[in-house]
């Protein structure tokens, strides 16, 4: 249990991390950000459900303009290298055990 809290403690003291915080934190001030955000939600539901060519156009539009801010471009850069790094422990906890398992 101590190796696990040192490697979550490595990722919350991250500068990845560390930057994710600081960057949703300044897009929930951003209305525009929020905004495209809910529509985005709002659009990808219409088009689950009726897989509309012209849904789909002003969906990829704007997810398109969404990330040409450049804080959320940045916000998904560092929050894909925070995903990396719990993908990396997941995957070792999983190799471990499937170890143990075996033996």
């Amino acid at each position: 249990m101590e190796e696990l809290n040192k490697v979550i403690d490595f990722i919350i003291n991250s500068k990845s991390y560390k930057k994710c915080l600081e960057l949703r934190e300044k897009m929930s001030n951003n209305n525009e950000i929020m905004n495209l955000i809910d529509e985005i939600k709002l659009l990808q539901k219409k088009y689950i459900r009726n897989k509309n060519d012209n849904i789909k156009k002003e969906l990829d539009e704007k997810t398109d303009r969404l990330f040409n801010i450049p804080i959320y471009y940045k916000y998904n850069k560092y929050l894909e290298e925070v995903n990396n790094m719990i993908s990396y422990v997941e995957d070792e906890l999983n190799d471990y055990f499937e170890g143990v398992i075996n033996e």
